[in-house]
């Protein structure tokens, strides 16, 4: 009876094995996609990291929030609106109209004469304002499900970049033995490729700054770069500390072995 029990589990557990693999065969691997900032040398498209919040807080803010974030992160050294005329970021023009252009409740307990929360422009050392206030509040106006906060979502993710340019740009009409709830998409590169977030990007949403071109691949592009660089903003200087070490190290080997022959030049062997 015992070995029965245990040659039933054993069946039971490589049939949980084949569904699981089964199951994750349906998340299509990520496109392997080009980016200005891989490789040792790589360094931020500043351009596109601009494109790439507009991106974000044109289409991606209304439901995920960037806690980590503060406004004048965007002015700071590396930043897409470092400048240096103003190299303290809260000094940054356009950092301060981006700032100012929200409210912020200057004190909860401080109210006007009809009783509503005093409120006053944004500063550059305020975080970027939460779409929700609450868990609650963002689940109840998403169907049950809760926008992740992108602050550090392409260092939270798989693959990264490539898994986030290939899920916005990857959804398709869903198979027709697909069984999708009520407001779920497929997403083939989405775990079980049924996703709540509706496609946020489509061709000419928005109008970019510069001129560019707003196609669905140029937004996804554009704002992945963005999120990359919210995620690791001192990427190009520890890059760049990362080749002065190097070319130090080079430098202090070759001393080291013209020490070493000039020390046993004499010796005889």
């Amino acid at each position: 009876m015992k070995m029965t029990r245990i040659f039933a589990a054993a069946i039971a557990a490589l049939g949980f094995a084949g569904t699981a693999a089964a199951f994750e065969g349906e998340q299509h691997a990520p496109h392997e996609h080009h980016w200005h900032h891989d490789g040792p040398f790589g360094t931020y498209d500043t351009q596109a990291v601009q494109r790439g919040y507009q991106v974000y807080q044109e289409v991606c803010a209304s439901c995920h929030s960037m806690d980590l974030m503060r406004f004048r992160n965007l002015g700071q050294q590396g930043g897409p609106f470092a400048s240096e005329e103003f190299p303290n970021p809260n000094d940054n023009l356009i950092v301060m109209q981006i700032a100012a252009s929200y409210t912020r409740v200057w004190d909860q307990d401080e109210v006007n004469d009809d009783g509503d929360p005093v409120e006053r422009p944004g500063l550059p050392s305020d975080a970027f304002p939460a779409p929700f206030a609450n868990e609650q509040m963002a689940r109840a106006s998403n169907g049950g499900a809760y926008p992740p906060d992108l602050s550090l979502i392409v260092k939270a993710r798989s693959h990264g970049e490539n898994y986030l340019y290939s899920l916005l740009t990857g959804y398709e009409e869903a198979p027709a033995d697909s069984h999708l709830a009520p407001g779920q998409y497929y997403n083939p590169y989405f775990p079980g490729g049924a996703i709540a977030m509706a496609p946020p990007l489509a061709d000419g949403i928005i109008e970019y700054a510069d001129g560019t071109e707003a196609t669905l691949e140029q937004m996804a592009e554009d704002v992945t770069t963005f999120l990359s660089w919210a995620g690791d903003p001192h990427m190009e200087t520890r890059k760049q500390m990362g080749v002065m070490v190097l070319i130090y190290l080079l430098i202090f080997a070759i001393l080291v072995y013209l020490a070493y022959r000039q020390v046993w030049a004499n010796v005889k062997h």
